[in-house]
């Protein structure tokens, strides 16, 4: 119970799903396709329906989308609500904490994840609602850079990133309810369309903790990731 707030802050998960894949090159959208059996965004959300610590999570779906009720076992749980797509995924994400607010507070913790990202461990998810317990700000899993970093200027090299300070962003990315609507709609307000929910709350001068997560948290963009991430479910499955 949270003193200051009078009530029990819960955590939702929100799964951004209204997009097409168009880099995957597949006629069925990537977060549709089979892995391990099921669809891709049924291991997403299982992440988040199998854990006792997520009140209930929001799928945004594209209105054209046509596999939803047919594919996902999710579809009809009591759990899982679904929310209207926007053109890009930061307003998707708008649309899913509006379809949230309806059971949620302001106050309450949503955890944004990709719906293309199968792969989430629970120990990383435990690590990310446990920083939570104190974070004011809100936090992200992410993984740091290994690899030596170039910024491009017309196909040369322009110069080399010191890496040490470099991190990749994955998901989650967990924010308060009302903090975040507030950062999108600030993007929004710029004309910004942000690629990650962390982006926004920076446009407001906050600064989100890096939890460091495992590697294999992997975001299926191309043809090759599917069969790795096929590859790590099943290490893990091994290790459980």
């Amino acid at each position: 119970m949270s003193a200051d707030m009078g009530h029990a802050v819960r955590h939702w998960a929100l799964i951004p799903a209204a997009g097409v894949g168009r880099r995957f090159g597949a006629e069925v959208p990537k977060q549709y396709l089979s892995l391990g059996g099921r669809p891709v965004i049924d291991h997403a959300i299982a992440a988040f329906v199998e854990h006792p610590g997520i009140a209930g999570c929001a799928v945004v779906l594209g209105s054209d989308d046509g596999w939803w009720s047919d594919v996902s076992a999710y579809a009809d749980h009591p759990s899982v609500l679904r929310a209207p797509g926007g053109a890009e995924r930061c307003y998707s994400v708008r649309n899913g904490l509006t379809a949230l607010a309806a059971r949620a507070t302001d106050d309450d913790w949503v955890l944004v994840h990709d719906a293309a990202r199968p792969c989430l461990r629970r120990a990383d998810l435990d690590r990310l609602l446990d920083a939570l317990r104190e974070e004011p700000v809100g936090a992200l899993l992410a993984v740091p850079i290994a690899d030596t970093v170039k910024r491009a200027d017309a196909g040369q090299v322009a110069e080399t990133l010191p890496r040490t300070a470099l991190w990749r962003a994955y998901t989650p990315q967990a924010f308060r309810l009302g903090l975040l609507r507030r950062a999108l709609e600030y993007a929004q307000s710029q004309d910004l369309v942000v690629t990650d929910d962390a982006s926004a709350v920076e446009l407001l001068g906050l600064q989100p903790a890096l939890i460091e997560c495992q590697a294999d948290n992997i975001k299926i963009t191309r043809p090759e990731d599917l069969p790795l991430a096929a590859f790590y479910l099943e290490q893990q499955q091994e290790e459980a």
